[in-house]
C-alpha cells in the first residue's frame, strides 16, 4: 500500500488498520464499494448492514473481501430480530469489527469475542459507554451532537473527554471531523481515532448520486437541522422541502406516510409486519412514540433510500451531518485519507516542543 506511514495508536493496534480513521456504517451508503475503498486508503470501513437482508450481508461481506485484503468491520442494529444470524456470518467470514448503533447485550458481546470479533458500540452518552465497557465492548465510539443521523445534543468537545475519562478501552470520536486537524485535536483529548461519516459520503468512491452529493455541497452549516418528525427520534439533517413537510404534518397524514413507508421497507428487507413493529418498538427505548413513530421507526431507511440511493430528494430525507457546512470537494477515499494524515502530521510538528 502506498500513502502516508502508518499511524500507530491503541485504535490501530486493536483493529490492524494503518490510520486511526474510522468511516461508519451509513445506511444505502456504506456498501461495498465505498467500504472496500476506504479499506484500502488505510482507515476502517464499516459495512451498514440495517437496510440488507441476511442474504444480501453474506454477499456484501464476500464482495468487500475480494475488493480488499484489508481489514474491515460491519455495522449490525442489536436490537434486530434476525441479529443472532448476522453475527453468525460475521463469525463465519472472518469480519474483523463488529459495531453497534445500540448497545449489544453483554451475551453478544461475548460471543463476539470469544470468536476474535473487535467489538466497537457507538455511544451517545457517558453512563452507555461505561455500560458496555464493562459488558466487555473492546472499544467505543462516541458521537457528539454535531453527528448526523439520530444524535444528541452534547457537543463532541463536551462528550469525548467525559467519555475518554470514564472508560479504560480506546474511544474514538465522531462528530463533526473532516479533516487533520480534527484528528489531532481529538488525541489530545484522549482519543484514538476519528469516524467520519458526511466526509466519506462526499468522495468520489461514494454511490450516492452526483445531483444529491452536489446538493451535500451547496448546503452551509445553518442547513442542517435535528428533527424528531421522521421517527420520533432526534435526527439530523439537511432541512429540505420535504422535512419542512415532515414538521407540518397532522397525525393523520404521518400515519399514513408511516403506513406506506413501512409496506414498501417490508417488501425491500422481506420482513414481516410484526417483525416490523417489533424492530419500530425496540427502538422507542422507554420514549412516548406513537404508533405512526412506531412504524417510521422500522421504515426510516425507505426515506434515506428515496434519497440517498434513488436522487429523489424530493421525497426523502438527506442525513447529515453539521460538518457538510464545510466540505467543498468529492477526493476518493485515498486521496482523503493521505491529506487527512499528511494535515495531522504537519500540524502536529506546529505544536510547541514537538520535534
Amino acid at each position: 500500500m502506498t500513502g502516508p506511514a502508518p499511524f500507530p495508536t491503541a485504535l490501530t493496534e486493536l483493529t490492524g488498520v494503518r490510520y486511526p480513521i474510522v468511516q461508519t456504517g451509513m445506511g444505502w451508503v456504506a456498501g461495498p464499494r465505498l467500504v472496500s475503498a476506504s479499506a484500502n486508503a488505510g482507515a476502517l470501513g464499516i459495512l451498514a448492514s440495517a437496510t440488507m437482508t441476511v442474504e444480501q450481508l453474506r454477499e456484501a461481506v464476500r464482495e468487500v473481501k475480494s475488493r480488499t485484503d484489508a481489514p474491515f468491520g460491519v455495522n449490525l442494529r442489536a436490537d434486530a430480530g434476525d441479529a443472532g444470524e448476522r453475527v453468525r456470518i460475521l463469525i463465519d467470514e472472518g469480519v474483523r469489527v463488529a459495531s453497534f448503533a445500540l448497545a449489544p447485550s453483554k451475551d453478544l458481546i461475548a460471543r463476539l469475542k470469544d470468536a476474535g470479533v473487535v467489538v466497537i458500540p457507538s455511544v451517545g452518552a457517558r453512563r452507555h459507554a461505561e455500560k458496555v465497557a464493562a459488558w466487555g465492548a473492546d472499544a467505543v465510539m462516541v458521537q457528539g451532537g454535531e453527528g448526523g443521523g439520530h444524535t444528541g445534543d452534547v457537543a463532541t468537545t463536551v462528550l469525548l473527554p467525559q467519555v475518554v475519562d470514564a472508560v479504560g478501552i480506546p474511544v474514538i470520536a465522531a462528530g463533526g471531523f473532516h479533516d487533520g486537524r480534527g484528528l489531532v485535536a481529538a488525541l489530545a483529548y484522549g482519543a484514538a481515532g476519528v469516524g467520519m461519516g458526511t466526509r466519506f459520503l462526499l468522495t468520489s468512491d461514494s454511490t450516492v448520486p452526483g445531483a444529491v452529493k452536489a446538493r451535500y455541497l451547496a448546503a452551509s452549516v445553518k442547513d442542517v437541522t435535528v428533527t424528531d418528525r421522521v421517527d420520533g427520534l432526534p435526527h439530523r439533517m439537511l432541512r429540505t422541502p420535504m422535512v419542512d413537510s415532515l414538521e407540518r404534518s397532522g397525525r393523520a397524514a404521518s400515519l399514513l406516510r408511516a403506513l406506506r413507508h413501512a409496506s414498501a421497507f417490508r417488501k425491500e428487507t422481506r420482513a414481516s409486519w410484526p417483525r416490523l413493529v417489533r424492530d419500530g418498538m425496540a427502538m422507542k427505548h422507554g420514549r412516548e412514540l406513537t404508533w405512526s413513530q412506531v412504524l417510521l421507526a422500522a421504515n426510516t431507511p425507505m426515506l434515506l433510500k428515496a434519497s440517498l440511493v434513488e436522487g429523489r430528494t424530493d421525497i426523502g430525507v438527506m442525513a447529515s451531518g453539521q460538518v457538510v457546512g464545510v466540505i467543498e470537494d468529492l477526493p476518493s477515499c485515498s486521496d482523503l485519507v493521505a491529506r487527512i494524515m499528511d494535515e495531522a502530521r504537519a500540524v502536529l510538528k506546529t505544536l510547541p516542543g514537538a520535534g
